[in-house]
Formats: structure tokens, C-alpha cells, sequence
């Protein structure tokens, strides 16, 4: 009973760290929020491989990693994007921050019922999303990246990465069937630009590596759909 249940225990620190999140954005600490999406990310991906390294599987488990997931990556990264209107002086706009939540919610039923999903992603995943938000704190104060924190900008980005979310595009996924190259190039590829973004600008390029994966997911399609 104590080993089918680890995978879900590891699930609900997903969801604890989120809720601890959206305190700190309500109260303004978006750097602490950012951090709480990267535990409840580690959460995320550690929930599986525990599952499948002990092979206990669950529905309960599948709906509560889905329910964890909407507080973490979906409700989380709404109240940030919210935050950051609000103090853009949106006025009535800072509410379209919550189509983050809404989109978050169909992709997030979409996955539990779409069977293409085995090796690959269709639409932009929620974590990558809240990632890519949270993140953007780190560019702040860095010159030249001051107008991403305007109002329009802002509502670019809530309203292209909504859209990514439920997009009907594939995306890679970091599901290894084997570890040979040619299968694998473009997982490599992904891992290997985002080591080298992360080292060179440290925290400050976890949005380029998000922007890097889309990218790359969109050569990896056109390659695909040419072979």
C-alpha cells in the first residue's frame, strides 16, 4: 500500500509547492515563485519515473498529477502574469492573465485523453509554459529586456503561449525507446542547447531555452514531415 501510494505523495509535493507559490506571487516575491514552479517541476517529472522505476500506476494517480498540475503550472503562473499587468497599469486587461489557466486546464484534458502523446507533446506542456513565465523575472533588470515587462508585450506573450498550449503541434518530448543518435538528435540537441544557455546566463536564460525547445520542435516537425 506505502508503494503504490509514493508516486502520489511525490505528486502532492508538486501541489504543495504550488499553492506555497501563489502565495508569494500574491504578495509580489516572483523570484520565490519562480522557484517554487522549479521544485514543482522536479516534482513532476520525479512522480513519474518513480511510478515507472516501481510500476505502480494508478488512475487516482493519473487525475491527482492533472489536478496538481492545474494549481502549479496553470492557476501559478495566471496570478504572476496577473501580477505583472497590474503593475504595467493594464486597468481591465490584467484579467486576460487567466486565459494562462483557462488554456492550461483543456491542455491538461487534452493530454489525459489524447493517445498520440506516448513519445512526443501536441501543444506547448504546461510546465514549459509556467517555466517560460516565471522565468522572465531573471530579465528584468537586464538592459534591453525592460519592454517585455510592458502591457503589450505582456498580453503578446499570455495570448501567443495560450494558444501554444492547445496549438496542434507536436513538440518534443524526452521519452527515450532507445539511446542511439539518429533516433534521438533532436532530444540531444534540446539537451545540449539548454545546458550551454543555463551555463552561460544562468537563470536568466531559462526563457531562451523554453523559446529554444519551441523552436526546435518546429524544425523537428518540418524535418519529419520531409522524411
Amino acid at each position: 500500500m506505502i508503494k503504490k501510494n509514493i508516486p502520489n505523495m511525490i505528486t502532492t509535493g508538486n501541489l504543495v509547492a504550488g499553492c506555497i507559490g501563489i502565495y508569494f506571487a500574491l504578495n509580489g516575491e516572483f523570484m520565490s515563485s519562480a522557484y517554487c514552479i522549479g521544485i514543482a517541476a522536479l516534482f513532476d517529472f520525479l512522480d513519474g519515473l518513480v511510478a515507472r522505476l516501481l510500476k505502480v500506476h494508478s488512475e487516482i494517480g493519473k487525475q491527482l498529477d492533472s489536478l496538481a498540475d492545474m494549481v502549479t503550472f496553470g492557476v501559478l503562473p495566471s496570478f504572476i502574469m496577473f501580477q505583472y499587468l497590474s503593475a504595467a497599469d493594464a486597468g481591465n486587461w490584467k484579467f486576460i492573465a487567466f486565459a494562462i489557466a483557462v488554456f492550461s486546464a483543456f491542455r491538461l484534458a487534452k493530454f489525459n485523453v489524447d493517445t498520440r502523446q506516448s513519445d512526443q507533446f501536441i501543444g506547448l506542456p504546461t510546465p514549459a509554459n509556467a517555466i517560460f513565465i516565471c522565468s522572465l523575472i531573471f530579465l528584468k533588470d537586464i538592459p534591453g529586456f525592460d519592454f517585455l515587462f510592458e502591457k503589450t508585450a505582456l498580453s503578446i506573450v499570455v495570448t501567443i503561449f495560450s494558444l501554444l498550449l492547445v496549438a496542434e503541434i507536436p513538440m518534443i518530448a524526452l521519452k527515450f525507446k532507445s539511446l542511439k543518435f539518429k533516433e534521438n538528435i533532436f532530444r540531444y540537441i534540446l539537451i545540449l542547447g539548454a545546458i550551454t544557455l543555463v551555463v552561460l546566463f544562468q537563470f536568466s536564460g531559462i526563457p531562451f531555452v523554453i523559446a529554444f525547445y519551441i523552436l526546435l520542435s518546429v524544425v523537428n516537425n518540418i524535418v519529419a514531415s520531409r522524411n
